[in-house]
C-alpha cells in the first residue's frame, strides 16, 4: 500500500518476555461463547512463574458466563511509546487460585474499578493462566531504521 508506514517487530525470547509482562499492570483478557467472543480489560501480574488476572465476580455477570464457556482464554498485554511497541499473548485455560487474602490482592494488583455495581456485591477472584503458550513481539531496539516505505 502507497503511503502506509510500517515498522518491522521481531520476537522476544523468554527473558525478554519475563522483563516485560513483570512490568505489565493491565491487558486486555478475551473470553469466547461458541461464535461469540468477549474482550475485558483485566488487571494483571506476573510474579516470574505465571500469570494471573483479577476479576471481579458478581451475579448475573456476563463475564462470568463467558469464563465459564471458555475452555481456552487469550490475554494481550502490550504498550507502545513513540520509540517502543511490544505486546505479549498468553493462551490457555485459566485456573481460579483459591482463598487470596486482600493485602495479597491490593500488592499485585490495581485498585479495582466498579463499573455500576456496589462494592459489597462484587468478590474479588483470582485466576492463573495455565498457559499452554505465551509469546511476545517488539520493535528492534537497535537504532536502526524501523519504517518500511510500502512502496519497497
Amino acid at each position: 500500500m502507497k503511503h502506509v508506514e510500517f515498522v518491522y517487530t521481531v520476537g522476544m525470547d523468554e527473558e525478554a518476555v519475563g522483563e516485560y509482562l513483570s512490568g505489565a499492570e493491565t491487558g486486555v483478557l478475551s473470553l469466547a461463547r461458541e461464535s461469540e467472543a468477549y474482550g475485558v480489560p483485566v488487571h494483571v501480574h506476573f510474579d516470574g512463574d505465571a500469570v494471573f488476572v483479577r476479576l471481579g465476580e458478581h451475579e448475573d455477570s456476563e463475564k462470568f458466563e463467558f469464563l465459564g464457556a471458555t475452555s481456552s482464554a487469550s490475554l494481550v498485554v502490550y504498550g507502545v511509546d513513540a520509540d517502543e511497541s511490544w505486546s505479549v499473548v498468553v493462551r490457555g485455560p485459566l485456573v481460579r487460585e483459591g482463598e487470596v487474602s486482600a493485602t495479597e490482592i491490593n500488592e499485585r494488583f490495581g485498585a479495582m474499578r466498579v463499573f455500576g455495581e456496589t462494592v459489597q456485591d462484587l468478590e474479588p477472584t483470582i485466576y492463573r493462566f495455565d498457559a499452554e503458550s505465551v509469546t511476545g513481539r517488539r520493535t528492534p531496539v537497535d537504532g536502526g531504521e524501523d519504517a518500511v516505505d510500502s512502496e519497497e
